[in-house]
This record gives C-alpha cells, sequence and structure tokens, in this order.
C-alpha cells in the first residue's frame, strides 16, 4: 500500500492488519489469486486437451504439408523414404546376409516391417523434439503442452495412411489378395497409435530438459530395429541357437516387433498364427495402457515447467 505525503512524496504504508502473518500463499488464497501456468489437475486437463482436438488436427496436417515444402518431390517423399530404406536393407539382409530364406513372400515381409517400424521410429524422434523444437510457441501461447506430442504423432499417422496405399500395392503385386484378416490393420495400427504417443510423451519430456538427446536418439533407434525383426524372422533367428530364455521372451514381448507381427499376420498370408508369440494381442493392447497411461501421466507432471529455465 502507498499514499502521498504533504511535500508529494510518496511513502509506503503497512499492509492492512488483517493480513499480517499470514505467508504468500495464504495472501493469494484469500484474495483469489492463482499461479501463473500451473498444472491443472488431470481430469481438468484432459478436458483441455479435449476441447484442442480441432488444433491438434490442423497443426499435425500443417506441420505434414511443411515437412516436404523445399523439396521438388513433395510429399512423394513420405513413401519413398521408407520405400528406399527398404530396398536398402533388402539388397544387404535379404540378398547379401540371406535372411530372405525360409521366409516365404519376403519382400511383403521386408516392408511391413520397415513401414510399421518407420511409424514408431518417426514417432519417437519427433516426440524427443515436440517441445524443445517448438519453444516460441510454448512460450508465446496458453494451451496444454500434450497437444504438441499428440500432434507430431498423429502427423505420423497421416503419413503412414500415405504409406500404406502403397504398402497395398506392394502385397497385390506379389499375390496378396484381399481378405476379412486385412480389417485387423485397424485395431492394430490403433493399438501402436496410443503406444507411440505415450512413448512420445515420455520422450517429449526428457528432451525439453536434456536437448542433446534428439542427438542420442538414431542410435537408440537404430538399435531398436535390429531387436525387432523388421529385416528377419525372430523365430528363425533363434531357431537352433541355446540362447537364455529371457532372452527370447524379451524379443518376442518387444512393442515394436509385436505390432510389426501383427501387421504381418493381417496382411500375409504365409505369416500365420503359428508364427505369433502367445498372448500376441494381449501384449499389443497391454504395452498400449501402459505406455498410454504412464506416459500421459508423466508428461502432465512436468506441465508448468515446459519452457521455463
Amino acid at each position: 500500500m502507498s499514499e502521498t505525503t504533504h511535500d508529494g512524496a510518496v511513502a509506503m504504508s503497512a499492509p492492512p492488519a488483517s493480513d499480517e502473518g499470514l505467508s504468500p500463499a495464504q495472501r493469494a488464497q484469500k484474495y483469489g489469486l492463482a499461479q501463473s501456468g500451473a498444472r491443472p489437475s488431470l481430469p481438468d486437463y484432459i478436458r483441455q486437451l479435449w476441447q484442442r482436438r480441432h488444433f491438434i488436427s490442423a497443426f499435425a496436417s500443417a506441420k505434414l504439408t511443411a515437412q516436404y515444402s523445399q523439396a521438388k518431390l513433395g510429399q512423394v517423399w513420405q513413401v519413398a523414404t521408407p520405400l528406399l530404406n527398404a530396398l536398402v536393407y533388402y539388397l544387404i539382409f535379404g540378398l547379401l546376409i540371406g535372411t530372405r530364406k525360409g521366409i516365404p513372400d519376403f519382400v511383403p515381409f521386408l516392408v511391413t516391417g520397415v513401414f510399421i517400424f518407420t511409424f514408431t521410429q518417426s514417432s519417437v524422434m519427433a516426440g524427443t523434439r515436440a517441445i524443445s523444437g517448438n519453444l516460441g510457441l510454448v512460450r508465446a501461447l496458453h494451451f496444454p503442452r500434450a497437444c504438441l506430442p499428440v500432434s507430431f504423432c498423429l502427423m505420423q499417422l497421416q503419413q503412414l495412411l500415405f504409406s500404406m496405399g502403397v504398402l497395398v500395392l506392394i502385397l497385390l503385386g506379389f499375390g496378396q489378395m484381399p481378405t476379412w484378416s486385412w480389417l485387423l490393420v485397424l485395431p492394430a495400427l490403433t493399438l501402436q497409435f496410443v503406444f507411440n504417443t505415450g512413448l512420445a510423451m515420455v520422450m517429449a519430456r526428457l528432451g525439453s530438459k536434456t536437448p542433446d538427446l534428439a542427438q542420442l536418439m538414431p542410435f537408440i533407434m537404430r538399435t531398436w530395429m535390429y531387436a525387432s525383426g523388421v529385416m528377419f524372422s525372430i523365430d528363425l533367428i533363434l531357431k537352433g541357437k541355446h540362447v537364455p530364455h529371457f532372452v527370447e521372451v524379451l524379443l518376442n514381448g518387444n512393442p515394436a516387433a509385436v505390432y510389426i507381427d501383427l501387421m504381418r499376420f493381417a496382411l500375409i498370408d504365409s505369416f500365420t498364427h503359428k508364427q505369433l508369440p502367445p498372448h500376441v494381442w494381449a501384449f499389443a493392447g497391454g504395452w498400449a495402457l501402459l505406455m498410454g497411461v504412464v506416459g500421459f501421466v508423466y508428461f502432465w507432471k512436468a506441465e508448468e515447467r515446459y519452457g521455463r529455465g
């Protein structure tokens, strides 16, 4: 409080007696003041996120359009990039190393693995930079920060759907005719999207404080890819080898391998249920539920710290 003296000087007076002895928190509560940028409760946070669903969709579409705006081929690279990767893996692993032996329909097997793993890989990489790469937006506008990793995962899903059109042509070209099992693509992709989004939120929080993590992630993702049976059959690689049982369980329960196996089972006639790990749908649902819930809560816990410091 301040008051003006008879000579025009400003003098500070003591706060009203009723405020004496109150802590800053108690005083703020008394006058109905709230912390700027404070983390809302989890139900409120979910409600705010749902209210901005149109922003999430529009932001994802805009990012996807802008991603290849400087390239002459434009969005053709959305499909060309995973196809070129599949070609390289076919030459090195399929022909030189010989991982195609014992795998009927190796080309559909390989291309499906590359496309599905790329979906997870791109989601994680984009999530790592979701906060640190958009600090201007985070500091300028008030919105649930979870909008960013969700938008980037939605962008990768849209990109995968473009690629799926080419994948269908490849499947048809190698004699895979549409069957009722193709409908399993929808629940498999839904579960993978939830898993990817939860993992992207974990990486977004970690990446917001450690930008160097983005430089390390390509090596981690490459190692994960080699352990996920993208270019080879895990069953054939393990056959006849005396590996510890827990290693076999880890490889078969690897979430990336689980979602790849489900897509292969849905799309490729020669990939039967005998090649699926036991309880594969339980694994797929469990990973999606675990990572979706844990990732969302973990990200929400640091909501008020994003873009600060």
